[in-house]
């Protein structure tokens, strides 16, 4: 077991009361799951996958992340076990406009102080992986949408992460490039031996899922797996 959420809460005040944004939410990853969350807007999709490494904070319940208890502790140490076993990847893709393909993908080894010869070995071969070793002095404007999120793929696992978040990764994509995309990540998943849990309102991606979650209103209603 990789990730685990139990009894999960996230309550947000509002004028008219207490929301409950995730309510009571409980599930277990194993290692190498691709567990896709779906549900309708506003059912809790991506307050889960924000919450379980604390860019959102829990009003209660507890999440453990290999074996340690993480939704107790410090800003400063859920920062450390983001930046070293979490990548993410984000529907807008969120790549440097001025940093060119490999350098966004240096990126992560950049702030955790990887040496520079490492840094440009490891952001190659990832480059190389996605398909991407002609694009390396391209800027972001340069590529297309699909290229661009590749790019944001590479950026999530050339840290070598025991585990992605994606939130609506193929959300900004045409149906043929979001079926690209979904492969890539199903190779990640498959190859590189990683975790993913990925939060998308569309049924084609979600059969991607070795693990099928389905929220309603902060409550989970369907788990498949």
């Amino acid at each position: 077991m990789i990730l685990q959420g139990d009894k999960i809460v996230r309550q947000y005040k509002h004028k008219s009361g207490v929301i409950n944004a995730l309510d009571q939410v409980s599930f277990m990853v194993e290692k190498g799951d691709f567990v896709t969350v779906t549900g309708p807007s506003g059912s809790g999709k991506s307050t889960l996958l924000l919450s379980m490494f604390g860019l959102v904070r829990l009003t209660s319940g507890t999440v453990i992340f290999n074996g340690q208890r993480i939704d107790d502790c410090s800003d400063r140490k859920l920062t450390e076990i983001r930046r070293k076993s979490v990548g993410y990847i984000l529907q807008s893709f969120a790549l440097i406009p001025y940093l060119t393909t490999i350098q966004n993908v240096m990126m992560p080894l950049a702030l955790d102080r990887v040496p520079a010869g490492e840094q440009l070995k490891r952001a190659s071969e990832i480059l190389d992986f996605v398909g991407l070793s002609d694009r390396m002095d391209h800027l972001p404007r340069e590529l297309s949408a699909g290229q661009q999120q590749r790019v944001a793929i590479a950026r999530s696992i050339v840290h070598r992460p025991a585990i992605i978040m994606a939130d609506e990764p193929t959300g900004n994509l045409d149906p043929a490039l979001s079926l690209e995309i979904l492969e890539f990540l199903k190779k990640i998943n498959r190859e590189q031996h990683i975790t993913i849990m990925m939060v998308t309102h569309s049924p084609v991606a979600a059969e991607y899922g070795s693990m099928k979650l389905h929220l309603r209103d902060g409550k989970i209603v369907i788990r498949n797996s």
